[in-house]
């Protein structure tokens, strides 16, 4: 007889805290993504900056990886993993206002290094309070539960957008940043006053104050530098795809949309496929095919003549998307099991860091190449990711290796 397959959504279901981490990340899903499109708007518009000097605002993002790996160091020296979270939420709330009331061109650019940057690693730290669970109460499910939970933040940003904009429209950007700080601060509310201890695996090694503890951290540095290479090409499409649709090919304001948001409702479709798939092959191989499906989303979009090739292109790159939101995190924890919360930080800040990278290589390929050819610069960045993909594959020790599902 085969044992009955757990049900991730039972097991998010039946635990408080998972309820509450879901419930936690789709508030901030929605406060973040309802600001985020707008904040070049709210530079330009608010403090009159000039917009060349508007786009260089997310080169700030490049804050994000020492300010990830430092609070998870600090995290997985403490035997309370939420308090990070609630440090990390509350700096970023403080942070949001202050963007509200910037008066200064320079202020934001600031605020984002300094506060922004802490502020999203509260998102880290719950992840890895999430592996404290499960490494507590083991499933067979550990991949699921884990895309069940990101699900929320994936609503969150099929949410936020239309909501900024309207609540940006109604009530003006100040306040759309105001209401950021809110959400941001409110992804607390739901855990209330529940505690995770750290968990302690007391067969790994105990923390090296030496190179060889770098040493050991470099395959997640490489899977983390290799995701970013992967991701690069997300800024530009959301940078240039609606100029190109508007410009070029003279799509209607309503198919554009369409095109645009057809991305964040297939990854979130995917997530629980892809984390299945994974607890059945393993998560290194699908992390592969995740990589071969950007490569060829990257290549509908450079070769794109029609708004077919568009929707192709976006549905190639959800499905790496929903590798990355699914399973990337996981990978990186089992790089660096004695340090989930370093991990964790690690990782997540392969994001801002691929928001920045695209956006400048976005900038000068659109002058040296033009739309949509500019395209091809991200296809030959993912396919390096790859090739190097399969070589971690390869050469890593076994990363979340599969599991009778």
């Amino acid at each position: 007889m085969f044992d009955r397959p757990e049900s991730a959504l039972r097991i998010v279901v039946r635990s408080r805290f998972y309820r509450s981490a879901f419930l936690s990340l789709l508030i901030a899903g929605i406060g973040t993504s309802a600001a985020t499109p707008q904040l070049t708007l709210f530079l330009v518009k608010e403090l009159g900056t000039p917009l060349p000097v508007a786009g260089l605002y997310y080169v700030t993002n490049l804050a994000a990886p020492v300010a990830g790996f430092l609070i998870g160091r600090w995290s997985d020296r403490s035997p309370e993993r939420m308090l990070w979270f609630r440090l990390c939420a509350v700096v970023g709330t403080v942070g949001w206002l202050a963007m509200a009331l910037a008066d200064s061109v320079w202020l934001p650019f600031v605020i984002s290094a300094l506060a922004l940057s802490v502020g999203g690693g509260a998102m880290a730290q719950l992840f890895a309070a999430c592996r404290d669970e499960l490494s507590r109460h083991p499933t067979k499910a550990d991949n699921r539960v884990v895309a069940a939970i990101r699900m929320a933040f994936t609503v969150g940003w099929m949410l936020g957008p239309v909501l900024g904009s309207w609540f940006g429209g109604v009530f003006g950007l100040r306040a759309l940043l105001v209401a950021t700080a809110v959400c941001v601060f409110a992804q607390i509310i739901p855990f209330g006053r529940q505690r995770i201890e750290r968990y302690a695996d007391l067969t790994l090694r105990p923390h090296a104050e030496s190179r060889r503890q770098i040493d050991h951290m470099m395959p997640l540095l490489v899977f983390t530098a290799v995701c970013v290479l992967a991701m690069t090409g997300d800024t530009i499409k959301f940078g240039y795809l609606p100029i190109y649709m508007a410009d070029e090919l003279h799509i209607s304001d309503s198919m554009r949309g369409a095109v645009i948001g057809i991305q964040p409702l297939l990854e979130l479709l995917m997530l629980p496929l892809v984390a299945r798939l994974a607890d059945r092959v393993g998560a290194m191989p699908v992390m592969t095919g995740g990589a071969v499906l950007g490569l060829a989303g990257n290549l509908a979009y450079a070769t794109s003549t029609s708004v077919g090739m568009l929707f192709l292109g976006q549905a190639l790159t959800a499905g790496l998307w929903a590798c990355v939101g699914a399973l990337g995190v996981s990978i990186a924890q089992q790089l660096y099991p004695e340090g989930v919360g370093t991990a964790s930080g690690v990782f997540l800040s392969a994001i801002p860091v691929s928001s920045a990278i695209g956006g400048a290589i976005g900038g000068l390929g659109v002058a040296a190449i033009g739309l949509p050819h500019v395209f091809f610069v991200p296809a030959v960045l993912t396919t390096f990711a790859t090739a190097a993909f399969v070589v971690l594959s390869l050469r890593a020790r076994p990363v979340l290796p599969p599991r009778d599902a």
